[in-house]
């Protein structure tokens, strides 16, 4: 059907009056696109002036020629034969060919070909149109390997890298991330992290996407298998553009959230071990110097015995013999002299300043210390800790120094010889206003003497040969005592001893 012929049908039909022919060429001669028309073995026919500005061909140079004057030869010769199969069956054609102008340089066409056909359905002409998108070519290739780098350079990273959008979904990620996701048993591990580091980071990216922005925060994941792994993570916004078609005009920004982290795991690790030994050398020292605090006590203690018993003899004797009491009053002022000396070396106790601290991480860090005894000796540890533990006022390094001779008094009594029950249990919670410790072994236990005398200063057992509240109680019950708090020995009911300390949350003694 011609296009006089549609164009009359559709004014009958719509009573609009009809466009005149010369209005159809002169649309095609001024469209942007190169239109030219051929014969049905593509001899051109026409050639509207765009087609001259893309080839550079003229109408006079083009008209009789067939359109193979435009194919380049670098062109695919499957690609035409798609086209001419398309084409001799009637139906048109669209795809990307590499033409040459007629200069000879080249460029790449979007041509689409539609069959013209006669009243009786068969093809008498072509309408070829096609563009110059050589330009458009070059940005997208531009732009895959703008995509190619970026997504090479993320995944060499070691570190991992997720973009989220504003709804959570993860639009980008690197090698880094999905090994993450493995090792975590999880498939968004960023989602596990911000709501870690901020846990109402959904409805903030949406209504106030600045307050899911962080730097270098330290964040702690649990795996199903194996130790916990540490990151330390940043969050960014990242402006995108809004891809709705209705947004082209009115285009409003959307936002992504940028997280950054790298695994600090290792460096975590060795930091703990040099925090363990440090506070090993702390303990040590203290210890050390408690000792010879203790010695230095008991050895004043031990010389003030005779003494005081010299001067009762002075006291009687003065009546008898004054030169000879004379004598040993000048004896015993020289004794005193050096008394008083030795007391100004016994070390003083250092001021350690008071904080906040949690129990648990004090006996974490105790377990950690003791552990090469542990091993060394076999003992089985049943660490149980309260979930949620109330902060306490005290000074921590005294604290670990109390749970450190409660655990070492417990290694030794379960290390005797031939001693094969081995368990020690471990044991925090909350009792109304108050935190319970319990430290329970499986050792040979305690007499009865022993549990009114352990906490004495100079007490010890060591030499007894069978029982274990050697040194240490006495500085244990002593940092008890300065925290306010209560400690007990007892028969453990499964056998062996059970300790247990007491404090109360607000500080007060029990």
């Amino acid at each position: 059907m011609s296009a006089e012929l549609a164009s009359s049908t559709l004014a009958l039909r719509t009573g609009v009056a009809p466009l005149p022919p010369e209005l159809y060429r002169q649309a095609v001669e001024e469209a942007d696109l190169a239109v030219s028309i051929t014969d049905r073995h593509a001899n051109i026919l026409y050639a509207n002036a765009a087609f001259t500005r893309v080839t550079g061909y003229t109408l006079d140079q083009v008209l009789g020629q067939n359109e193979s004057i435009l194919s380049h030869q670098t062109t695919p010769r499957e690609v035409y034969q798609e086209m001419w199969q398309r084409l001799a069956g009637g139906q048109s054609w669209t795809g990307r060919l590499l033409n040459r102008r007629q200069d000879g340089s080249v460029y790449l066409a979007e041509v689409s070909i539609t069959p013209v056909h006669a009243a009786d359905g068969s093809v008498t002409h072509y309408l070829g149109m096609h563009r110059d998108v050589t330009t458009l070519r070059q940005l997208e290739c531009m732009v895959n390997n703008q995509k190619q780098l970026i997504a090479s350079v993320l995944d060499v990273a070691p570190m991992v890298f997720a973009l989220l959008d504003s709804n959570g979904y993860v639009m980008l990620d690197n090698q880094a991330y999905q090994a993450m996701a493995s090792d975590l048993r999880n498939d968004n591990p960023a989602h596990l992290l911000m709501d870690t580091l901020c846990p109402d980071w959904r409805h903030a990216l949406v209504t106030e996407p600045s307050r899911c922005v962080f730097t270098e925060l330290e964040a702690r994941l649990d795996r199903p298998v194996g130790g916990p792994r540490w990151y330390t993570c940043t969050a960014q916004l990242i402006r995108l553009s809004n891809e709705a078609t209705d947004s082209f005009f009115c285009a409003q920004n959307a936002v992504g959230l940028l997280l950054t982290c790298s695994d600090i795991t290792a460096l975590r690790a060795e930091q703990e071990r040099a925090r363990t030994a440090a506070l090993k050398a702390i303990l040590a020292d203290e210890e050390r110097v408690a000792a010879i605090r203790e010695s230095l006590s008991a050895a004043l203690f031990r010389l003030e015995e005779p003494m005081n018993v010299i001067f009762s003899a002075v006291n009687l004797l003065r009546r008898r013999d004054p030169a000879s009491a004379s004598m040993l009053e000048d004896a015993l002022d020289a004794s005193r002299v050096h008394l008083d000396a030795l007391r100004e070396v016994i070390p003083p106790r250092g001021p350690e300043t008071m904080s906040n601290i949690n129990l648990n991480e004090i006996l974490r860090d105790v377990l950690d210390i003791v552990t090469p005894s542990l091993l060394a000796n076999g003992v089985v540890v049943d660490w149980l800790p309260a979930p949620t533990l109330p902060m306490i006022y005290g000074r921590p390094v005294q604290l670990r120094v109390l749970f450190k001779a409660l655990l070492d008094n417990a290694i030794e009594a379960m290390s005797s010889k031939g001693w094969r029950r081995r368990e020690l249990a471990l044991q925090t919670r909350q009792h109304d206003d108050c935190i319970v410790i319990t430290v329970a072994d499986r050792g040979p236990g305690m007499t009865p003497d022993c549990e009114l005398r352990a906490f004495e200063p100079f007490f010890t057992t060591k030499r007894s040969g069978g029982r274990h509240l050697g040194t240490g109680l006495s500085r244990a019950y002593q940092v008890v005592t300065d925290h306010g708090g209560f400690i007990d020995l007892a028969e453990n009911p499964g056998g062996g001893c059970l300790v247990t300390v007491e404090f109360r949350l607000d500080g007060d003694p029990l």
